[in-house]
């Protein structure tokens, strides 16, 4: 037995060293395999956010008649409803809300001017030491036509720079749409067979794997799809709400920007904690560039209303599909943004409110297996000295 410990060790030692040594041929075939599956891991993820309306679709009364024609098609009533429900909302964004993003982004880049010229003219006004600053600048003996010349060289190769960087876009554009096309008809495949992939996923499981093992497995599964598919849910439905009342309630205090606020306060809502900083620091400047007293009630309007969403609306909405303490969703948020990106920000929190789901069901389970002990040995010893009493009075 100690033989082949130490074998077992010996050859975990090797297989370490050759990790460490090929590491970087190691990475560089997992990033090609990454991007080969890529296709297929995007098809799961559009899978499984489609499935969430699809599921829904399925259950409407109309078609829970057994026997019926309707019930026989209602999953292709659920996956064509999904699309449908899906383009609408696409058709939406490219017809009214990203028009209004772009206003809004337009109005921040053009505020910038008129405030770079209110700084100007207010410098202009403190009677700095402008004759003693211009000396200085001639103190130090710049090459002026030297620099006008760098200045061009570099911008004639710009221009080369910007031409294969546009082909490069281009390239990249086109295979960002093939592969989601591949993932989107990856995804409609596993929609049209879920049950049957479900069903020989499970049978692997209990061939493969032992029964206790398979029960904790089942469990995780369970546990993240409820809490994934309720975030997914709550975070769009509080995005929808909170961007309806913040314009709503900007209209009614006559801010300016009303409707492009209103819908990047929205959009923003989707990115947890991080997207109300966003949502007021350019909320704000946008109306700063009107007017600053304005700028003052937005931020104190926006705050009362974060209030609002996370007392009432966001438990209501999300519930505890989250159940993370806000230090916790702050780290998940920081450490899942400097991880993925966006993407990551958006899937740090469901990460780990499944992981805090987990563990808290564990420890729960562990103390009360302890309980159960302790009170199993209480039970034992009373009945010890029950008869060692009875005996003594014998």
């Amino acid at each position: 037995m100690e033989k082949k410990r130490l074998w077992g060790y010996l050859l975990g030692a090797a297989v370490l060293v050759l990790i460490i040594k090929y590491s970087d041929h190691i990475l560089n075939g997992g990033r090609l395999l990454l991007s080969i599956l890529m296709p297929l891991f995007l098809g799961c993820a559009i899978a499984y956010v489609l499935n969430i309306l699809v599921a829904r679709l399925e259950r409407l009364p109309f078609l829970q008649k057994p026997g019926t024609r309707r019930h026989r098609c209602r999953r292709a009533f659920g996956v064509v409803g999904a699309l449908v429900i899906i383009l609408a909302v696409i058709a939406l964004l490219v017809r009214i809300i990203i028009p209004q993003l772009l206003e809004a982004f337009g109005v921040v880049v053009l505020g910038i001017q008129p405030m770079l010229e209110k700084l100007s003219a207010w410098i202009a006004a403190q009677e700095l030491p402008l004759p003693q600053i211009r000396q200085w600048v001639e103190s130090l003996q710049i090459n002026w036509p030297e620099l006008v010349q760098k200045a061009a060289t570099y911008l004639s190769n710009g221009v080369g720079n910007l031409l294969s960087g546009v082909v490069s876009l281009v390239s990249s554009v086109g295979g960002a749409v093939f592969q989601f096309v591949i993932a989107l008809i990856f995804a409609l495949y596993l929609l049209a067979g879920k049950e049957r992939l479900k069903g020989q996923c499970k049978s692997l499981a209990e061939t493969y794997l032992p029964e206790r093992a398979r029960r904790r497995m089942f469990h995780v599964f369970q546990t993240a799809d409820d809490v994934f598919s309720r975030f997914i849910v709550g975070q769009c439905t509080e995005a929808v709400i909170l961007g309806v009342l913040c314009t709503l309630g900007m209209l009614l205090f006559r801010f300016p920007y009303a409707t492009m606020i209103g819908t990047l306060v929205g959009a923003l809502a989707l990115l947890p904690i991080v997207g109300a900083y966003l949502a007021a620091a350019l909320g704000a400047f946008m109306i700063l560039t009107v007017n600053p007293l304005q700028a003052v009630g937005f931020l104190v309007f926006l705050v009362i209303l974060q209030q609002l969403e996370g007392n009432l609306i966001y438990p209501r909405v999300v519930g505890s599909s989250v159940g993370l303490p806000g230090i916790w969703v702050l780290a998940s948020v920081t450490v899942g943004g400097g991880l993925g990106g966006i993407v990551g920000m958006l899937l740090a929190v469901p990460t780990a409110a499944t992981v805090y789901r987990l563990l808290k069901q564990d420890v729960a389970r562990r103390r009360a297996a302890g309980q159960e002990v302790a009170k199993e040995q209480e039970t034992s010893e009373n009945m010890t000295k029950l008869k060692i009493q009875q005996e003594s009075e014998k």
